[in-house]
């Protein structure tokens, strides 16, 4: 079964981790990279650029003996999901799922072309993926980015065991770019991404980043708990000054988180009902709409007016 194109959107990617099992973990777009400070934790980033051709002489070698999870890409169409796996599969502290940690522990001696091939068999992942395939148009579209000769690709980068890691399935294994830890991987990722922006920058603005963060949902709900776990202790307690103005302190606070929350719901919202949008076809309702628009009359006037140039603008 084919894999097919899906849309480069954080509402697409967080609601396909989702399907595929994984709790607590959510994908945000940046703007700058000093948005990362705000969104801390930050398992990895996905860098979308348009793909080129590698020279010999651009071409790096992969680091062995590592225990990174590195799959190769063997399948089109599926760059993104195959970066969005390469950050979850390298982060243990992830609740995956039953599927998804008995699939990493299934292929964990793979080698890199075979840990491929088992994600493109994988049902559940390519179910996942496909599930936000866009419908079919009447007529086949001849005017994609591959006909036209442009090809977009997804790169991941993230730390594991003291290195900074770029993820690429179209390279032969992972690359170590540079020691670095938990604390202080953002600071150095940046010069690698603006280094790779720059090679193409003479010829290419079109660049996406986006972040594999913690779930703001959950993050909100538990500092709000914590916060009133404070409060009710604070209401407890005799009534001095300094207990009156540190309850004011964390009644500032948690008015602030449930601001912050509603914003991450109507975000949330807003994102489930555009993915409704992307996976409903409208294609049978156009065509009875057109049909019942021809039935009574109404067909030619349309068109008419239609051909009939803007009047009134400036």
């Amino acid at each position: 079964m084919e894999w097919t194109t899906i849309e480069s959107d954080p509402g697409v990617f967080t609601e396909l981790i989702e399907k595929i099992g994984v709790k607590g973990v959510q994908v945000e777009e940046l703007y700058a990279l000093e948005q990362l400070r705000e969104l801390q934790p930050v398992y990895g980033l996905i860098f979308l650029f348009k793909w080129k051709k590698e020279s010999d002489a651009e071409k790096r070698q992969p680091t062995a003996d590592t225990d990174v999870f590195f799959a190769k890409q063997v399948i089109t169409n599926a760059c993104a999901t195959q970066a969005i796996l390469s950050i979850l599969l390298n982060c243990p502290q992830l609740q995956l799922g039953e599927e998804l940690s008995n699939f990493r522990e299934f292929v964990g001696d793979f080698d890199p072309t075979m840990k491929g091939l088992a994600i493109s068999n994988s049902d559940l992942i390519r179910n996942a993926h496909n599930s936000f395939a866009r419908p079919e148009p009447l007529v086949p579209d001849d005017d994609d980015d591959h006909k036209g000769g442009e090809a977009f690709h997804f790169i991941a980068y993230l730390p594991r065991g003291g290195k900074l890691w770029e993820l690429d399935g179209l390279q032969e294994g992972p690359i170590a770019l540079c020691e670095a830890g938990e604390a202080d991987w953002l600071d150095r990722v940046g010069p690698h991404i603006e280094a790779r922006m720059q090679r193409y920058a003479a010829s290419e603005v079109r660049f996406n980043l986006m972040a594999l963060v913690a779930s703001r949902l959950d993050l909100y709900k538990d500092r709000l708990a914590a916060a009133e776990a404070r409060r009710a202790e604070l209401a407890a307690q005799a009534q001095t000054d300094e207990t009156v103005a540190a309850l004011a302190a964390v009644m500032d606070e948690m008015a602030g988180l449930q601001e912050a929350l509603a914003g991450e719901q109507a975000k949330r919202r807003s994102w489930h009902e555009e993915n409704v949008r992307r996976k409903h076809n409208f294609i049978p309702f156009l065509f009875h709409l057109l049909k019942l628009v021809a039935e009574r009359g109404q067909m030619g006037p349309l068109l008419e007016r239609a051909r009939k140039p803007a009047s009134g603008t400036s």
